[in-house]
């Protein structure tokens, strides 16, 4: 793999249309939004500044993401696949497990240190930069390279969030009548940060990180953005697909045909349908079923919630279009290279955190914990199939709008080449004129995983950078080679498309084509074992726990060597559907009852001379633990799948101190 050499003199002296300084960087991210719920991805949300944004300069319409939160930020941020930086999960390790060669991976895992932010880049090149909103990244902002920060840690509140941090310094909780809400003070921490850079650095370029929590769950809107939209859906998802798939269409964006609803897939951690009429509403929906079968009590219930969602957006797209203008003001706008994506595609989660809900709420209150849903989930991804955290392509398919007057002379103009987010670093770092270090700490910088856009930002007809994209994410799996994609589920075989004639993947060809599978079949192994061996690079040490007093109440021990060894488990093969079946029949029992022992963050083993079963946790008490695992919920947990699970054979007793993440519900 060829190491990403910034081509400094080729972006400068090829895209731009007039010569100008350094540019400056407003990324753009949002959260959980769909691939047509923009208006210029064929969208009914009002989104007039992002409009803008798009009409004068360019979409791209084969754009991918991650499929979640954590690994997009992951790869928007570093260059890189999140498996190979541990900020997701590889291949064949336990399902929903967050540990991968003995440390912390996945939502928490902590990065290699060679894997540097993008801010650590700009900042030799004179760049300050700044942050506001959603992190959901290991470690703090300002030693990441940031100056400024708002970082909005509780992702359960958008009108009184109990834990936010400024500058890395945590604030009070806000209360909940205070009059806040999350998208606009994220907002305003941004233009914050652009006055003080036009008072004080202004001969300074400068990197603005907008990262939005809309509109993922809880749906929370203001009053006044929810009744604009408060009629507008009570027409049907399937109505508003057609409507968005008719103008994605006249708009070019994409060819072929629309995907199918899917009713018999929904993520499994959803609340059943049985809860979410006792905990949510008689009128909640848990699938994505014909408009037409739907009582008029429901059809009004599920129309509000995507009012809701469709709210969130439109506010998000009136605080960016304030941004925006705070660039013009500064007269910064014409050499911004402003950039907008989603971490992933529209969620159909259902499921209740943080103050859960309370059904007599105005629904979009900040009383209320709504989740957008299977159907609605479905008609915000159009035309493509599947969700959030699935790898088929309505989990990953992202918009991309870029808007550089001084540097792109395009305007309104689709570019169709395939791309990823972890193409952002390196195209910023492209145009900017950085090239990345080869050590960092006397560590050698792995090539990124990313390509530089500008060749296709400069020319329609260019070559893609990517000869292969590669996804995995919760045991779904997909590499796409040219037109060619090959993509699973968990535990499902693979299926085969050909992306340039069915984008919305309904003609599978696997079994017509079984030699084009067995091609990509190990281009995907390939990649998966590359990523592997970057993982496994600068792992750190693993620090044992303090001891636990038991006459301490709680607090840790002087002597820290209170370790657990134990076998990690694992299913015996072709268990996997069963697996599911069992787990899903118990874990709202377990999992309530973990929690209400204060443990998050935790993993099953088994210590085969005692026959003990515990689980191991990351913030809590640690005398928790030990409770935990003599109750005799574990040991009914134990009872449902002990004929269908085995220690693994590949890994010997391990020594795991408590506070160790393995897992995070």
């Amino acid at each position: 793999m060829k190491r990403f050499i910034a081509p400094a003199c080729f972006a400068l002296a090829n895209l731009l249309a007039t010569a100008a300084p350094r540019p400056n960087i407003l990324l753009i991210v949002a959260d959980d939004m769909g691939y047509s719920d923009i208006g210029c991805y064929g969208g009914e949300i009002q989104t007039p500044n992002l409009d803008r944004l798009a009409s004068n300069g360019l979409r791209f319409t084969q754009f991918y993401n991650t499929s979640r939160c954590w690994s997009s930020r992951a790869s928007i941020l570093t260059g890189y696949y999140p498996q190979a930086i541990r900020r997701d999960l590889l291949p064949e390790t336990e399902r929903g497990e967050y540990g991968m060669f003995g440390t912390v991976s996945g939502a928490n895992g902590v990065r290699p240190r060679w894997a540097q932010m993008l801010p650590a880049f700009l900042k030799p090149q004179g760049y300050r930069s700044y942050h506001s909103g959603k992190w959901h990244m290991d470690g703090d902002r300002l030693p990441a390279g940031f100056d400024r920060s708002y970082s909005l840690e509780d992702h359960n509140r958008f009108f009184s969030p109990e834990n936010h941090l400024e500058d890395d310094v945590k604030l009070p909780p806000v209360s909940p009548d205070s009059g806040y809400y999350s998208t606009t003070y994220i907002a305003d921490h941004a233009i914050k940060c652009l006055k003080e850079h036009a008072e004080k650095h202004a001969d300074r370029p400068f990197f603005e990180y907008l990262a939005f929590t809309a509109p993922h769950f809880p749906l929370q809107a203001l009053p006044g953005d929810i009744a604009i939209y408060r009629d507008r859906y009570l027409e049907g998802w399937e109505k508003i697909r057609n409507e968005r798939f008719d103008r994605l269409r006249k708009m070019g964006i994409v060819e072929g045909g629309l995907s199918p609803m899917e009713p018999e897939v929904f993520p499994r951690w959803n609340l059943t349908q049985a809860e979410q009429a006792a905990q949510v509403s008689p009128h909640e929906v848990a699938r994505a079923v014909a408009w037409d079968s739907l009582t008029p009590e429901q059809r009004r219930f599920q129309a509000t919630k995507m009012a809701i969602h469709a709210a969130m957006i439109h506010r998000m797209d009136i605080e960016t279009g304030r941004v925006l203008a705070q660039l013009e003001a500064m007269g910064a706008l014409d050499n911004t290279i402003v950039m907008f994506v989603s971490d992933n595609g529209a969620s159909p989660e259902q499921i209740l955190r943080g103050g859960g809900h309370d059904p007599a709420a105005e629904p979009g209150s900040a009383r209320s914990y709504l989740g957008l849903g299977a159907g609605w989930s479905t008609a915000a991804n159009t035309p493509f199939r599947l969700h959030k955290s699935w790898t088929h392509e309505g989990g990953i398919r992202t918009p991309l709008v870029v808007h550089w007057p001084s540097g792109i002379k395009d305007r309104n103009a689709l570019r169709h080449q395939p791309g990823h987010v972890v193409d952002l670093v390196p195209t910023l770092m492209d145009l900017a004129g950085v090239e990345p270090p080869d050590s960092v700490e006397g560590l050698k910088v792995p090539a990124m995983h990313g390509k530089s856009l500008v060749p296709v930002m400069k020319d329609d007809t260019a070559k893609s950078p990517h000869d292969s994209l590669w996804f995995y994410h919760d045991g779904h799996r997909g590499v796409r080679v040219g037109d060619w994609k090959l993509v699973g589920k968990y535990g499902q075989p693979w299926e085969l498309y050909n992306l340039h004639e069915d984008c919305s993947e309904t003609r599978n060809l696997a079994e017509s084509n079984p030699t084009k599978v067995m091609k990509l079949e190990r281009a995907w192994l390939k990649e998966a074992e590359e990523l592997r061996r970057l993982a496994q690079q600068d792992l750190p040490a693993v620090q044992a726990a303090p001891a636990v007093d038991p006459n301490a109440k709680g607090k840790p021990a002087a002597t820290p060597d209170f370790t657990l060894s134990a076998n990690k488990l694992q299913l015996k093969p072709g268990q996997g559907e069963e697996y599911k079946k069992r787990h899903d029949a118990i874990w709202p029992e377990l999992s309530k009852a973990i929690r209400d022992a204060g443990i998050r963050d935790y993993s099953i083993f088994l210590d085969e001379e005692t026959g003990t079963l515990f689980a191991v946790q990351k913030v809590a008490a640690q005398n928790t633990t030990a409770e935990l695992r003599k109750t005799e919920l574990m040991k009914k947990w134990w009872a449902h799948m002990a004929d269908i699970m085995e220690v693994n054979p590949d890994n010997s007793p391990v020594r795991v101190p408590l506070k160790q993440v393995f897992h995070q519900d």
